[in-house]
């Protein structure tokens, strides 16, 4: 493996930068019984007059205990955008360096990439929809800072072969960010179990996928202690909120009903997949392992069009590299999964 060394790789403003102290980070003892005359809030107790954990300590602890990562190794942002625009801000230096985005694939990082001013160098996975490592490196220069891997990747819905993540792993200085946003669909490992073998690796989840709660807008971080303490000292203080605190401990601690709730997913998955081979005018169904299923049809465009005049969405990826006549369609309830398998079926024998 390649030499690794983060402080070459923060931007020198990050360095020097000394962090925002609030003033719920101030003091050490916590109980019920303090008065707080500290952060200039309204007094009159409504539930949410109070500042949020800046930290978001119970969340944490709880998803500590799930992941089996210590929570030293965690950062929670509004929404995983938020989390990945701060590996732009906190390494990347605007109109200088650059990343490598793989796609087809999640299309917020060339957003972001764009926002902060960073290239966006675009290698196209193969027709497996797996990464070329050789490819990826040759692209790889000085000013390389990070690699974007989505896996299970969003449009495909593939999981990456191990060897080759642990290939760019093994084999770039910089860092490599693995999107785990649907990985709890995913038969594979996640990579948090080998966090701690890689001092490059960041990996992020989100609460907005397998546990219901794309409302709330939490994502999180895993990383080494040194990268997530980067990451601190640009995280605005009060940057998830404490309804969606409350929401996510809630979730957590009724993590039983999301894994029921996955089963279900999957079991709805497998039906939609084959009912979906039947049609004449589907060419392929991609197997998956998110919750979605990526679908080439004949023409994508009028099949998009004829599912939203029945009062059906869902996403035309035409426009993808690698996806032409493609649609990608979540999956669903029972009831919106056999809707959908009987508009097909009508559309089929037209």
């Amino acid at each position: 493996m390649k030499i690794f060394d983060l402080d070459k790789l923060v931007r020198d403003n990050v360095s020097v930068l000394k962090p925002y102290s609030s003033a719920r980070d101030e003091y050490k003892t916590q109980g019920e019984e303090m008065i707080f005359l500290d952060a200039n809030e309204n007094p009159n107790n409504n539930g949410l007059n109070r500042y949020p954990d800046p930290q978001q300590c119970k969340v944490k602890e709880k998803l500590s205990e799930i992941k089996g990562v210590p929570a030293k190794n965690i950062l929670l942002g509004n929404g995983s955008d938020e989390v990945l625009d701060l590996v732009f801000r906190a390494f990347c230096e605007p109109g200088d360096d650059n990343v490598i985005t793989l796609p087809p694939t999640y299309g917020m990082y060339k957003v972001l990439a764009a926002i902060n001013d960073i290239e966006n160098r675009e290698v196209y996975l193969n027709h497996d929809f797996e990464p070329d490592v050789t490819a990826i490196l040759n692209e790889v220069d000085d000013n390389t800072k990070v690699i974007f891997l989505c896996s299970p990747n969003n449009p495909s819905g593939n999981t990456f072969e191990a060897d080759r993540v642990s290939g760019i792993l093994d084999n770039f200085e910089g860092l490599v960010v693995i999107d785990e946003a649907y990985i709890d669909f995913s038969e594979r490992e996640s990579w948090l179990q080998k966090l701690e073998f890689f001092p490059n690796l960041i990996i992020t989840q989100t609460f907005s996928k397998a546990y219901g709660l794309a409302g709330i807008r939490l994502g999180v971080l895993y990383a080494s202690e040194e990268i997530i303490s980067v990451l601190n000292k640009i995280k605005p203080p009060y940057n998830v909120n404490q309804q969606t605190q409350d929401q996510a401990v809630k979730c957590l601690l009724e993590i039983d009903s999301v894994k029921s709730q996955v089963s279900d997913i999957l079991i709805e998955r497998t039906g939609l997949s084959k009912e979906s081979l039947q049609l004449k005018f589907v060419l392929k169904v991609y197997k998956s392992d998110a919750n979605f299923l990526l679908i080439e049809v004949d023409d994508a465009n009028k099949r998009y069009e004829q599912l939203l005049d029945k009062g059906i969405v869902v996403r035309n990826r035409s426009n993808q590299p690698l996806c032409e006549n493609c649609l990608r369609i979540t999956v669903g309830t029972r009831k919106e999964n056999n809707q959908l398998i009987k508009v097909f079926k009508e559309l089929d024998n037209e």
